[in-house]
């Protein structure tokens, strides 16, 4: 039997926290159990070796059966919801990520959801016809190309009521890429594929095709429209690489601002007038180029551009790779980012170096977060580091502000009890915006509306959502029952942000009425002990401030967790590097029975 490789993620809140100690059961399609592994403090697994067929049957057009061997993954991580996800499609040599995206249970919640996730054949291997509708006269409707990061995805027919999600456009077209075509294939190839799948997405955008008829969003993952996606499912190492460098180039025709009409199929059960899958794979093995291989299908004139316009980034690249010598402005944004990037993936070397000097520890520490989110481990930011560096600082920067910022929009813990609709306004509205934008963090089935104060429709889709991902009606109205649930989720996210750093120290924002005195007697420690590890000279506290807070000090060497649903000793041993037996001990129990909201003290 031939070895393929699969590396599972296990993360929540857009990837801004990596979850420790996930338990993951690998089966194959018989559900005989293969093998039980954990994730570490990166959220990710060892590189796992699993037996497949021969990848020769991938790249044979007239092969009958399924190329591959499909695996199943169940996974639990305390606190957040269950995932399964059927047939992960492991091809010889090739390693595959499957990304887990766990959204936490709500306070309330007393049984655990389980998100199912299956994995079909791609799209190439599909015997039914297909038509994609558009035009290749390519209308100007926007000004400029631009990515559009994040991209909104209907997960169905155009006017099918299926759900909507929100996903950054590299993502987008690493998932396509690995849901239509055979990650096996010759480079060539696949880059080709990959920028018609670029260019395609990117002209539904221009074109605003979508959202000029009145839907609210800008490309579904129909094969019988548009191009294939399949939320949740994994991504292949070799095509995450070809995203990563190429993911805002297109196709166009010589003096033409618009991406081409790129459409395709897979040239044998289905025939269309565009690119052939298939048929590149043969022009990729007689030597053709991405390019050469793209004019054979579209106008002989057909070329590769670049759009620099990526809507979501902070900072847009500079244009040139930094790497080990490089200095100034540039260097310095990379190395704030890492160093707040680090303190959710401790995993990454700190930085010793000179503010705005590229050394040596900057380089390790590039070369660590590349290592994590499988980019190309070479020291070098390039466009694709920086632009995932800038997404991540993003992303846990919004999390670690979710204490402050509730609190300073004075949230509270208990709702309104203002009804919202459409035409709503005011500090209400505001406080329900915020909310779902901490809902989107952990559910990308949530989009994030504007915090404005205004009850538009974009609120309103937001709310919608929200109330289908609860289990409530989706009507799009803010009542006591929608309150309730926002309010259960936010909290719930609160519970779930790691409480430990390591080395026995853990990361608190101040917040109002926090004093040093207050904050020894929470965590067990003393007020001197405080001060010391922060360097701390006075008593003042500002709101927002982040202290390191010791674990175990003399004050005291324990802290203490409130039980969970789905709560075990063994699973609190796992997450905090204890033992059940030392939790036992400290608690005096006589059972390992544990009750929803009973307080543990658990070992530092």
């Amino acid at each position: 039997m031939a070895t393929g490789y699969l590396i599972v993620q296990a993360r929540t809140a857009q990837d801004a926290l990596p979850l420790r100690g996930v338990q993951i059961w690998i089966m194959d399609a018989g559900e005989r159990h293969v093998l039980h592994v954990t994730t570490d403090e990166s959220g990710e697994t060892e590189l796992i070796a699993l037996e497949t067929l021969d990848r020769t049957l991938s790249l044979d057009p007239g092969y009958d059966g399924i190329p591959y061997t499909g695996y199943d993954v169940l996974a639990f991580a305390e606190g957040f919801q269950v995932i399964h996800i059927t047939g992960i499609p492991i091809l010889e040599d090739e390693t595959a990520i499957q990304p887990l995206a766990f959204i936490p249970m709500r306070k309330d919640q007393r049984t655990t959801d389980v998100t199912e996730i299956t994995i079909g054949p791609p799209a190439v291997s599909m015997r039914g016809m297909r038509s994609q509708p558009g035009s290749d006269i390519n209308p100007l409707v926007l000004r400029q190309v631009v990515i559009p990061n994040p991209i909104t995805v209907h997960l169905g027919r155009p006017d099918s009521s299926a759900s909507n999600v929100q996903v950054s456009f590299p993502e987008y077209v690493k998932n396509v890429a690995s849901s239509e075509i055979y990650p096996t294939w010759p480079k060539a190839a696949l880059r080709a594929n990959i920028y018609a799948i670029i260019t395609f997405a990117l002209n539904r955008v221009f074109t605003e095709w979508y959202r000029s008829r009145g839907y609210s969003f800008d490309i579904t993952n129909s094969t019988a429209y548009d191009q294939y996606f399949v939320k949740g499912r994994n991504i292949y190492e070799s095509v995450s690489r070809i995203v990563d460098e190429i993911f805002n180039e297109y196709v166009r025709r010589p003096g033409q601002i618009a991406p081409y009409f790129t459409s395709f199929c897979n040239g044998t059960t289905a025939t269309c007038g565009g690119l052939s899958q298939w048929g590149t794979v043969s022009l990729a093995e007689k030597g053709k180029s991405p390019l050469q291989i793209l004019r054979t299908y579209y106008p002989k004139d057909v070329e590769i551009a670049e759009t620099d316009i990526i809507t979501g980034i902070v900072t847009s690249y500079p244009g040139s790779s930094l790497k080990k010598g490089s200095t100034g402005l540039n260097v310095e944004t990379i190395q704030t980012w890492l160093k707040r990037v680090r303190r959710n993936y401790p995993a990454i070397p700190s930085i010793t170096d000179k503010t705005g000097v590229f050394g040596e520890s900057t380089r390790a520490a590039v070369v660590k977060f590349q290592k994590i989110f499988n980019l190309a481990a070479d020291g070098v930011v390039g466009k694709a580091t920086w632009n995932k560096l800038s997404y991540l600082y993003t992303s846990v920067v919004r999390l670690a502000e979710l204490d402050s910022e509730g609190t300073t929009l004075g949230i509270g813990t208990v709702p309104p009890d203002a009804v919202l609709r459409t035409g709503s306004s005011g500090q209400d509205v505001i406080t329900l915006q915020y909310l779902l934008n901490v809902a989107a963090e952990f559910n990308s089935a949530v989009p994030a509306p504007g915090q404005d104060g205004i009850f538009g429709r974009e609120t309103e889709q937001s709310v919608s959502a929200f109330q289908r991902a609860a289990g409530l009606v989706p009507d799009g109205i803010v009542g006591p029952l929608t309150w309730k649930a926002l309010y259960n989720t936010y909290f719930g996210a609160e519970d779930v942000i790691p409480p430990a750093t390591g080395n026995g120290v853990t990361e608190y924002v101040v917040r109002p009425g926090d004093t040093l005195w207050l904050l020894a007697r929470r965590f067990h420690t003393t007020v001197d002990d405080i001060k010391r590890l922060n360097g701390l000279t006075g008593d003042n506290l500002q709101i927002g401030q982040v202290l390191r807070i010791p674990m175990s000090s003399s004050g005291g060497s324990y802290f203490e967790y409130t039980v969970r649903a789905g709560d075990t000793l063994w699973l609190l041993a796992q997450r905090y590097n204890t033992t059940a037996d030392a939790i036992r001990s400290l608690n005096g129990l006589k059972s390992d029975l544990l009750n929803i909201g009973q307080v543990l003290l658990i070992p530092a």
